[in-house]
């Protein structure tokens, strides 16, 4: 009997799953700051695998295989949508927080510069390293096997889940938003975005 062969979105899903495995076991065992994590540790768990992957492996151009746009004049037009978009969830992203903390600090005490600056910047390295695998890399893949936009966006959305224990349906309707105008436009950096401003928005509720 011969060996199937491998297809290579089945080589992708082998990597997620080995990244997993590492992220699993540094979550378990490593209880270091949340700036470790977001600007450190993702980077080079989620990050630099797959940069390596697409180079060695698939022997590809890393920013068009990953959806980033190489057209900075685009950027002014995504960001706006992005933040369109990012307006939607934010009742999605309070709900959550109140479900969780059955409290809403959104509106009582805003932080101060400093404060909301660093939020920014982790919201901005979360979502870079976080979209660039579970959407650049994993998504992308699927639906360039799949063609299919929704049950490649659902199967991903999933895939992400397993990052973000416990499991919330505003992280489902997230990651199934991102995935699909990720689809639509070609581009990450919607994606990256408003996944950034959602973490902007439960991080200022936190406070």
């Amino acid at each position: 009997m011969k060996d199937k062969k491998v297809t290579p979105t089945q080589k992708a899903l082998n990597l997620w799953a080995v990244i997993l495995i590492v992220w699993s076991i540094y979550r378990t065992y490593f209880k270091l700051p949340e700036w470790f994590d977001e600007f450190i540790a993702k980077p080079l768990v989620f990050v630099l695998p797959v940069l390596v992957y697409i180079r060695s492996v698939e022997k590809k151009e890393i920013l068009s295989s990953l959806f980033i746009n190489k057209n900075f004049k685009s950027f002014i037009k995504e960001f706006f949508i992005s933040f369109g978009v990012g307006l939607i969830l934010l009742l999605t992203a309070l709900i959550s927080v109140y479900l969780r903390f059955k409290k809403v600090g959104l509106f009582g005490h805003f932080p101060s510069l400093n404060q909301f600056g660093l939020i920014v910047l982790t919201a901005l390295a979360t979502g870079i390293t976080e979209e660039i695998l579970s959407r650049g890399f994993v998504l992308k893949r699927l639906y360039e096997e799949s063609k299919n936009a929704y049950s490649s966006a659902f199967f991903a959305s999933i895939l992400f889940f397993f990052l973000h224990v416990p499991i919330l349906f505003a992280d489902l309707l997230l990651s199934m938003v991102t995935g699909l105008i990720m689809i639509q436009r070609k581009s990450l950096t919607v994606p990256i975005l408003i996944h950034a401003f959602y973490n902007v928005v439960v991080a200022v509720s936190f406070i």
